[in-house]
C-alpha cells in the first residue's frame, strides 16, 4: 500500500495492487448505485465508443491495392481497435464487459446481487444501443464503397467470420478476450494520468485483437453493420465489388444473437468477472488480506 503524503504533495507515483484493488471496489460501488439515467446514457456512448474503434480498426486493415501481410493486418487491427477503451476510460462511459469488475465490490458486500444485475442489464442494453446506432450511421456515410468497395468487403468478411463461430469457440473467444479487457481495466486503476491510461491500454487491447479473441460489444457493432451492408447495399456497390449476398450465406440474425452474441457474452462473463475480478478480490480484499497490508 502507498504511504500516506503530507499536505500539499501530489502522488506521481503508480498504485500498488494493493491500492488498485481497494481502488477497484470504490469504483465498482459507486457504478452499481448511479442512478439509471446516468448509466443508460453512459452506456449508450461506451456502445458508440467501442463501435468508433471498430471502425477505426476496419478502415485500418482495408487495403486499396490488396492483401496486407497478415501479422501486420492484425497488428493494425488492434493497435486502431484501442481506441474505443481509451474513449471509454478517458472520456467515462460504462462498458459491459470492462464492468465485469464490480464483482469485485459484490464479493466483499458492499453491493447487493440485485445492484450488480441492474447494472450490468442497463449497461449491456445501453452498449447494444449505442453501437447499433452507430453501425446504422456508418451505413448512411456510405464508408462501405471506399476503395472500391473493398472497405465493405472486409467489413462483411468480418462480420460473417464471427457468424460461423461454433458455440463452445465462441465461449472460449469470449473468455480470453475479458481478461485482456479486464486487465486493461485493472491497470488504469494504477494510473495517475492520462498518459498512463492510454500506455496501459494499447498492449492488452492490441493482444485480444491480434490473437482473435471476441468481444460481445465490439460484435453488437461489427456484425449489425455487416448485415446492413449485406442487405442494405445498392447495386453499384455489388457490381463494384463482383459479389453479391449471397456469398454471405452465415451472416443472419439467428446466427449473430445464438452463435455470438450469446455465447461470447458468457464467455466474456466468465473472464472477466470470474478470472479477474474474483481471483484479484480472493488476492487482495478477501479477509484477512484486506486488513493485512500486504505487499505484491
Amino acid at each position: 500500500m502507498n504511504q500516506p503524503l503530507p499536505p500539499g504533495v501530489i502522488a506521481l507515483d503508480a498504485l500498488l495492487p494493493l491500492d488498485m484493488a481497494r481502488k477497484a471496489e470504490e469504483i465498482g460501488v459507486a457504478k452499481a448505485r448511479m442512478s439509471r439515467t446516468a448509466t443508460l446514457a453512459l452506456a449508450l456512448l461506451a456502445g458508440a465508443f467501442i463501435a468508433l474503434g471498430a471502425n477505426f480498426s476496419t478502415m485500418a486493415t482495408t487495403s486499396a491495392t490488396g492483401q496486407l501481410p497478415y501479422g501486420m493486418t492484425r497488428l493494425l487491427a488492434g493497435t486502431t481497435f484501442s481506441l474505443g477503451l481509451i474513449l471509454v476510460v478517458v472520456g467515462g462511459a460504462e462498458l459491459f464487459t470492462g464492468n465485469n469488475l464490480i464483482v469485485m465490490a459484490w464479493a466483499s458486500r458492499k453491493v447487493t446481487s440485485l445492484e450488480v444485475l441492474r447494472n450490468w442489464s442497463l449497461v449491456y442494453a445501453g452498449n447494444f444501443a449505442g453501437a447499433v446506432l452507430m453501425a446504422g450511421l456508418i451505413l448512411l456515410t456510405r464508408q462501405h464503397e471506399m476503395a472500391e468497395g473493398r472497405l465493405g468487403l472486409n467489413a462483411l468478411t468480418i462480420a460473417e467470420s464471427k457468424c460461423r463461430l461454433d458455440p463452445v469457440q465462441a465461449v472460449a473467444l469470449g473468455v480470453a478476450c475479458n481478461v485482456l479487457v479486464c486487465l486493461a481495466v485493472w491497470l488504469c486503476y494504477s494510473a495517475r494520468s492520462v498518459t498512463d491510461k492510454v500506455l496501459a491500454i494499447v498492449p492488452p487491447i492490441t493482444a485480444f485483437v491480434v490473437a482473435g479473441f471476441e468481444h460481445s460489444v465490439a460484435n453488437m457493432y461489427f456484425i449489425p453493420l455487416g448485415l446492413g451492408i449485406k442487405h442494405l447495399a445498392g447495386q453499384r456497390f455489388w457490381q463494384a465489388t463482383g459479389r453479391s449476398a449471397a456469398d454471405y450465406p452465415d451472416l443472419t440474425w439467428p446466427r449473430f444473437l445464438l452463435n455470438n452474441l450469446l455465447p461470447v457474452t458468457l464467455g466474456n462473463m466468465i473472464g472477466g468477472a470470474v478470472l479477474v475480478g474474483l481471483v484479484y478480490w480472493s488476492i487482495y480484499l478477501r479477509p484477512p488480506h484486506r486488513d493485512a497490508g500486504q505487499r505484491p
